[in-house]
């Protein structure tokens, strides 16, 4: 788990939602608000993955 916390990719992707947040609560909800979460999930899901491979690799490394 601790790979995943301290991992540069996966802080920037968390980090990221913050202004996603504020445009959600202060923004008009339409179709670009629908585009940044999805945007937003797809960084943070890549930034998950890229943890996960290198781990394996580390592992295959052993």
């Amino acid at each position: 788990m601790r790979k995943y916390l301290f991992n540069g990719a996966v802080i920037g992707a968390v980090t990221s939602s913050w202004g996603i947040v504020q445009a959600t609560r202060n923004g008009p909800r339409d179709w670009r608000l629908a585009l940044m979460w999805l945007g937003w999930g797809i960084s943070l899901t890549l930034a998950i993955t890229a943890v996960r491979d290198e781990a394996r690799e580390r592992a295959l490394e052993k």
